[in-house]
């Protein structure tokens, strides 16, 4: 099931948004139907319902397993690379449906944050971009340039509140330098907001708003 906010005009353009562990597509889907361009079309999933081991194994919406939220913890990486395949095939569905590849952002939050950059590196489809709020680089240390195919290029906006309790900020820098050694580092932007817990804020939504807008302008007919 997936929560979607259609296009106001045609849909020339799409993000898929990706919400973060024991969330709902639904406000994610509100929270961009606010910042929304009309010539593009949101989709936020849901999340399959899995045991989680940081919650003492009780199931809820959650993209893969998350054993601890330290910077060395072992990763679930068989349910990492299968959810990123479920993402790169909710982009195929999306070409089919019209919208080229390279007219698609990728984004999510937290848990969907993590997912999303992993499935953008890794994906065969030339992407528009990445958002990724409040997250981490999943399974870094097996990440390098070597395994990015279509995505060399691409542009993230990376955005991390500094009073962040769940994702420590320096998981986001960590992301960051990573990040900018498999890309081009001057397509890779990192903004922290001063007091912002592990949410969002006004400021981030402006930001997001303007990066989507930048990498998905509208077709001139």
């Amino acid at each position: 099931m997936t929560a979607i906010v259609p296009a106001v005009s045609k849909a020339t353009a799409a993000v898929i948004f990706l919400h973060g562990l024991g969330d709902t597509g639904h406000g994610w889907a509100q929270a961009l139907a606010a910042i929304r361009a009309p010539h593009v079309k949101y989709i936020c999933p849901h999340a399959p319902i899995l045991p989680v081991s940081l919650n003492m194994n009780m199931a809820m919406p959650s993209w893969f397993d998350i054993i601890s939220l330290h910077p060395d913890a072992e990763e679930d990486e068989s349910g990492i690379k299968r959810a990123a395949e479920s993402i790169r095939e909710l982009i195929d569905e999306e070409v089919k449906n019209g919208i080229p590849s390279h007219r698609i952002v990728l984004g999510g939050f937290s848990q969907g944050g993590a997912l999303s950059l992993y499935s953008a590196l890794t994906a065969r489809q030339k992407l528009a971009g990445v958002v990724a709020l409040s997250c981490w680089l999943p399974l870094r240390n097996s990440l390098s340039q070597s395994v990015i195919i279509s995505n060399k290029q691409i542009s993230v906006l990376q955005c991390h509140g500094e009073a962040d309790p769940l994702v420590p900020p320096i998981l986001g820098s960590l992301t960051v330098e990573k990040l900018k050694t498999m890309l081009n580092p001057a397509n890779v932007t990192f903004k922290t907001y001063p007091g912002m817990p592990h949410s969002a804020c006004p400021e981030e939504m402006m930001d997001i708003k303007e990066f989507i807008e930048k990498q998905l302008p509208p077709i001139k007919q």
